[in-house]
């Protein structure tokens, strides 16, 4: 493994700080290869909290093109693009190589931190810095002790989900027949199901319909997937989250276009099959009576349906989920978890999927706990050194199926959860540089990523703040600390 992370420090070229895109899908060399080149996750569309208004989004073009920022590039940044984009084969090529970069030191790297580790703005503090070449420690602070992980928690969800379902794996709604004249929409679980997904499937399940001279119907539905309670754990959530059912559109949001708190439907399943009736009356199909509550039978649900709808494949949903930090995502993949896993497919069973998988990898977790996948509960817990462990698990060429836990990262400035961070004189040297994962609760802020510092070295980190103080100035504290490993030059 060292020799390819050696590979990966002197391959992984910095992204110039006025356009920035981020892989979607390639598997290259290293993480950073996964991190800037011709396309990328979504970062334009629904999220649940801290809206990136700074996106603009062309998904017709496949990739996301963002703002400049109006600062100048740090001084060792070039500013072309240095990367060259993904060769046919699934490998991304660096435009230029430095040679091999030099190792910083535990020494060096803590008196790059400095003053910046005692802000006591970060209240309870733990972090974890380690050299992705030779996974050494570089420097730890209660690393081992578990804190609230908030959004941090999504990078489990990612990992295990991943490995689990693979990276093409894809979530699917179907329409099956249980009797003549009876159907059954069948919720798959897919957390992407929108109206005009939904309006699809009402096409397909018409013409299916009309084919076999079938102009009546009664309609079910059946989100047997999913176990109950189909409440979150987490306390005091508001409307960062829908019930978790088997069957939603648009996340059971009211205003599919929204993005911030969102009010939800209070039961979203049952407003999907509704809609589903409406949809299928417009294309000539009458639907007696309302759709109903069901669990179609095994046979037909083993049978050929009479239509389909698949979601985008895993790796894309996954790329989402993180630069967006989309609950709603977490928990469904949570819960798709625990069906891979064998165990109930409930909030305790996806945490508990996720936990088993990860022991799997050979991830020590150590006194790791978990209640949900999204973080939203307060009662999860996961030390800064597990978090380093999964980035650079993700990132290995020995599980190719997880780089999406990577590419999906938002960065600093630019994308996602990021957009607006990194903003402060004492933190704007990590724009463009620092690819992370954000987490935010009332009391905690945490943030875990990779960055490349001043010489070249790739390197990940964690850094958790719990029962600290104002969240803005918690949040420009671990921006900073981020900032300063990426200009360490620490030797």
């Amino acid at each position: 493994m060292g020799s390819w992370w050696g590979a990966a420090a002197r391959g992984y070229a910095l992204a110039p700080t006025r356009t920035v895109a981020v892989v979607s899908g390639a598997l290259g060399l290293a993480l950073a290869a996964g991190g800037i080149a011709a396309a990328g996750p979504w970062a334009g569309g629904q999220r649940v909290a801290e809206h990136d208004r700074g996106l603009r989004a062309d998904r017709s073009a496949g990739a996301v093109m963002v703002r400049p920022r109006p600062v100048p590039a740090p001084s060792w940044v070039a500013p072309p693009a240095v990367l060259k984009p993904a060769a046919a084969g699934g490998s991304t090529a660096a435009a230029g190589s430095s040679g091999d970069a030099a190792a910083p030191t535990a020494g060096g790297l803590t008196a790059a931190l400095g003053s910046a580790l005692s802000d006591p703005v970060l209240g309870q503090f733990t972090a974890s810095v380690v050299d992705a070449a030779t996974g050494r420690t570089l420097y730890a602070s209660g690393q081992d002790t578990p804190l609230a992980p908030a959004s941090t928690n999504k990078i489990a969800t990612s990992v295990a989900a991943l490995s689990l379902l693979g990276p093409e794996h894809r979530f699917t709604t179907r329409v099956v027949s249980t009797a003549p004249g009876r159907i059954v929409l069948v919720g798959g679980g897919d957390p992407t199901l929108s109206a005009a997904g939904l309006a699809a499937l009402a096409d397909r399940t018409a013409a299916a319909l009309k084919a076999s001279g079938t102009g009546t119907v009664r309609l079910g539905y059946d989100i047997s997937l999913f176990g109950g309670p189909a409440q979150t754990p987490a306390a005091n959530v508001g409307d960062n989250i829908a019930l978790v059912q088997a069957l939603t559109v648009d996340e059971g949001r009211l205003d599919p276009h929204s993005t911030e708190d969102a009010p939800r439907y209070g039961d979203p399943a049952a407003t999907a099959a509704a809609g589903f009736a409406a949809l299928l009356g417009k294309r000539g199909i009458t639907v007696q009576g309302s759709a109903a509550r069901t669990t179609a039978p095994a046979a037909a649900k083993a049978a050929a349906p009479l239509a389909q709808l698949q979601s985008q494949p895993l790796s894309e949903i996954v790329e989402r989920m993180l630069t967006e930090s989309d609950n709603d995502y977490a928990e469904d993949l949570g819960h798709q978890t625990a069906v891979a896993a064998g165990l109930p497919a409930t909030f305790a069973g996806g945490a508990a999927a996720v936990m088993r998988t990860l022991t799997r990898l050979g991830v020590p977790l150590g006194r790791t706990h978990l209640v949900d996948s999204s973080g939203l509960s307060s009662a999860d817990g996961i030390p800064a050194a597990v978090l380093t462990r999964l980035l650079l698990l993700a990132s290995s060429p020995a599980h190719p199926e997880l780089r999406a836990a990577v590419s999906g990262l938002p960065v600093a400035g630019y994308t996602g959860t990021l957009a607006d961070r990194f903003s402060s004189d004492s933190s704007s040297t990590g724009l463009g540089l620092v690819r992370a994962k954000t987490g935010s609760l009332s009391t905690v802020n945490t943030l875990a990523g990779l960055v490349l510092d001043r010489d070249g070295r790739l390197l990940a980190f964690s850094f958790m703040s719990n029962a600290g103080g104002d969240v803005t100035a918690a949040r420009d504290a671990l921006d900073r600390l981020a900032a300063r490993v990426a200009v360490c030059g620490c030797r």
